[in-house]
């Protein structure tokens, strides 16, 4: 009972093999460059040496051809055949309003999927590409389509709708949609099993911090509210994404200098954030030894991230009337303890006491809280490809 797992970029195809028997991945890999001059899929089996396959790869489909080959190579394979594959699950990012929950694909969900491409141009192709290589290569097999935007569909009408004319959202569908669903959920539901609690009991405040980073406010199970919106550039101050601003400042710095529309764009989320603050990097660990090295801009940069989450933070108990967990994840959320020390400070007053000897951690779970502090504090560290294939496995019916 194998599910492999497929996350395309526009120039990328990442890939996992998972046993759902034991949920233990068989092989993983990465293939770069697709399309582009150079390309190079690095696939690491289970228990085996890391191989690097340095070959022209035109297409997706042709990047596909070759993982599947290493997964049943002679040398370097997992399984046997290809017939070993029971179902594959795809992680596509945008499905609108459309889907809620993860859903087994077919021809109308591939319709669907391509009717969102305006609202996430640049992710949507990729993912739709992968699936329909995959269909090529694989027909009889069954494909699932796991949305990053789907868990945040439980939000409440109040959350995500815009104070801008109605006629938008009913025209085009401007709203808050919310992303890192599939992670946010994982991390969530994990929090609940370490915990031994039901998640329906919980109030969850989970912080995916990464270059991109969100957090949700997950009640009774549920996200009720995220920080992403429209497009995954609302919300926290990111690595190289501005979050939150006042929107009259596009309009102001294309009249002062004579910016397009697309210029102020790619300002937005390109140059701003950490990087245009620090004017160091998008790299908070660049970041941090340009602030221990004395530099006044690189630690304003921290201080505007975690000033940002912290408040997001106070928002999400706000909104949800409490809260029991705060978890930490993603790259800096599960690595940085000096981010979640300095997070956490001012959030005492409602029981949220981090404790600094458990916070001393690097990439595993732990609750780093206080013996008696009211909301635990954790950190999980993400695996949103396992979340993918527990979702394939129980659309598909794998037993």
């Amino acid at each position: 009972m194998n599910v492999l797992i497929i996350n395309c970029g526009s120039s990328s195809l990442k890939y996992q093999l998972i046993n759902m028997t034991n949920e233990q991945v068989l092989a993983k890999g990465l293939g770069e460059r697709i399309g582009i001059e150079g390309s190079v899929l690095t696939h690491q089996p289970e228990g085996k040496d890391k191989v690097v396959i340095q070959k022209p790869m035109k297409d997706h489909k042709v990047a596909l051809e070759i993982l599947l080959g290493m997964l049943v190579d002679e040398e370097h394979g997992v399984i046997d055949s290809m017939d070993e594959i029971s179902a594959v699950g795809h992680r596509v990012v945008h499905a609108g309003e459309k889907f809620a929950s993860s859903v087994l694909i077919t021809d109308e969900v591939m319709n669907a999927l391509k009717e969102c491409i305006d609202l996430a141009p640049l992710h949507n192709p990729p993912n739709i590409m992968g699936v329909e290589a995959c269909q090529e290569i694989l027909p009889n097999v069954p494909m699932v389509g796991v949305f990053d935007t789907a868990f945040h569909q439980s939000m409440p009408e109040e959350a995500y709708i815009y104070p801008i004319p109605y006629e938008y959202y009913d025209k085009y569908k401007v709203r808050k949609y919310g992303f890192h669903g599939t992670s946010h959920k994982f991390v969530s539901q994990r929090a609940a099993e370490i915990l031994d609690k039901p998640i329906e009991t919980l109030k969850i405040i989970t912080c995916h911090l990464g270059n991109g980073a969100s957090i949700a406010a997950i009640k009774d199970g549920k996200s009720i509210e995220t920080s992403m919106g429209f497009t995954p550039l609302e919300g926290l101050a990111m690595g190289t994404r501005s979050g939150d601003i006042d929107p009259a400042i596009v309009t102001f710095l294309m009249e002062k200098e004579g910016m397009t529309s697309q210029e102020v764009n790619d300002i937005l989320n390109k140059k701003s954030g950490v990087l245009g603050i620090s004017g160091v990097s998008s790299d908070f660990r660049d970041i941090e030894g340009a602030a221990e090295e004395g530099n006044k801009r690189a630690q304003l940069a921290l201080d505007v991230f975690n000033y940002r989450v912290r408040t997001t933070i106070g928002a999400y108990a706000a909104a949800m009337g409490g809260v029991d967990v705060i978890v930490f994840t993603a790259g800096l959320g599960e690595n940085s303890a000096s981010n979640r020390q300095e997070i956490c400070k001012g959030l005492e007053f409602f029981g949220a006491e981090i404790d600094e000897e458990k916070n001393n951690i690097r990439g595993k779970e732990a609750i780093v809280s206080q013996e008696n502090s009211k909301v635990k504090i954790m950190v999980i560290p993400t695996n949103e490809e396992l979340m993918i294939a527990r979702d394939t496995k129980r659309i598909v019916g794998l037993e």
